[in-house]
């Protein structure tokens, strides 16, 4: 949760209604492997188990999709964003676009 904004992945957010819904809100990113990453997860590949370099570079990614669709958000006058949902696309060989979207609203406290 962003400290200007709510962000939720359900359609309520408890202590608040939803005064208006401003829209679809979205944010990407795309990002390639590295050289130095792929020649460190080849080799954990070999071994087996989680390979670290992919997990911290889709980490960043992610983070970076939901900071992008938040600055969106804030930008049509949001001060939440509900349903938030992430999706990842490989848009070349070794290269995934990250996508982060939901619905832009603005809420306010229930009395």
């Amino acid at each position: 949760m962003d400290a200007e904004i709510i962000v939720s992945t359900t359609e309520h957010i408890p202590g608040y209604k939803i005064k208006k819904i401003l829209g679809i809100v979205s944010g990407s990113i795309v990002r390639a492997r590295h050289l130095g990453r792929d020649i460190m997860a080849a080799l954990r590949n070999i071994a087996g188990g989680e390979i670290k370099e992919y997990t911290e570079l889709l980490a960043e990614a992610r983070n970076e999709a939901l900071k992008r669709m938040i600055e969106k958000a804030k930008k049509m006058g949001a001060n939440a964003i509900i349903g938030v949902r992430f999706a990842t696309t490989a848009v070349m060989s070794g290269a995934a676009e990250i996508l982060a979207y939901g619905t832009a609203v603005i809420v306010e406290p229930v009395e």
